[in-house]
């Protein structure tokens, strides 16, 4: 396989942003995708930067791409390293890309000490569940997610100590 995983840089931000909306669209949530091309940059490049990416080529074409970022594990102790994204053009999975991807990911987390690696999945996406089972990722079944976005998190973020 002719590979290569490498860190993206500020060049990659047109690639990135549309990497990002091929996503959205597998995702049928397209019309979420309001980031541009100078929040990417201030997000993944800033002095500060809030996540980190890498880019996967095949024969140099881009193919995929994963952002990620450090979380905490209060009980262990440890920064974990959460997947944001992963994505793979559709006309290369089953190439063994993703794996690639994920390999590069978790040598990533190995290298920093990271007590754990995590991402979340869509409920809906049978074949990505499938596919990370198969590698010994295991589903937090007691888990839920929950968001606050838009109105509902200026609501929270208005409220008063007094309140």
């Amino acid at each position: 396989m002719n590979l290569n995983i490498r860190k993206a840089t500020e060049d990659d931000i047109p690639l990135l942003l549309s990497l990002i909306r091929n996503l959205a669209e597998y995702e049928k949530l397209l019309s979420e995708v309001v980031t541009t091309e100078l929040e990417l940059r201030e997000s993944l490049f800033s002095d500060n930067p809030a996540a980190e990416s890498l880019i996967g080529e095949y024969d140099g074409e881009p193919v995929g791409f994963a952002i990620f970022f450090h979380n905490f594990s209060t009980f262990m102790g440890k920064r974990g390293l959460y997947l944001e994204d992963l994505f793979i053009k559709p006309e290369f999975r089953g190439n063994g890309f993703g794996k690639a991807m994920l390999i590069r990911l978790a040598q990533i987390a190995e290298e920093r000490n990271c007590g754990r690696f995590e991402w979340a999945v869509l409920d809906w996406n049978e074949s990505a569940i499938g596919f990370y089972k198969k590698l010994g990722a295991l589903p937090l079944e007691d888990w839920r997610v929950f968001r606050l976005t838009g109105e509902a998190l200026q609501n929270l973020a208005n409220q008063g100590l007094n309140d």
